[in-house]
């Protein structure tokens, strides 16, 4: 009985993942459909608001993918971590 039990919570969560991730890429592909809008500050619109909605029922995660940045806020992030990892690296005393 314990072995069918687990092999269930196992399919269970193999499924939820799946369902999570295609949820978060449907979420992903709505954002950048709204990004490829040609004004300049693309704003929602009426059923961009009601796919969120729809969304916000159905998927657990998603405040994870409602944050639109700039590509010039993901290159800073990028540089802070790398400074970041470059220090932590000199702090590491070298061992020859």
């Amino acid at each position: 009985m314990g072995v069918i039990k687990l092999i269930g919570i196992l399919l269970r969560a193999l499924l939820a993942n799946r369902a999570a991730l295609a949820m978060e890429n449907l979420a992903l592909r709505q954002q950048l459909t709204v990004l490829e809008r040609s004004v300049k500050r693309p704003g929602l619109r009426q059923r961009d608001r009601i796919f969120w909605a729809w969304l916000s029922k159905l998927w657990n995660g998603r405040r994870a993918a409602l944050l639109i940045v700039k590509p010039e806020t993901v290159i800073k992030w990028h540089r802070q971590g790398f400074r970041l990892y470059c220090e932590f690296l000199d702090a590491i005393p070298f061992i020859a």
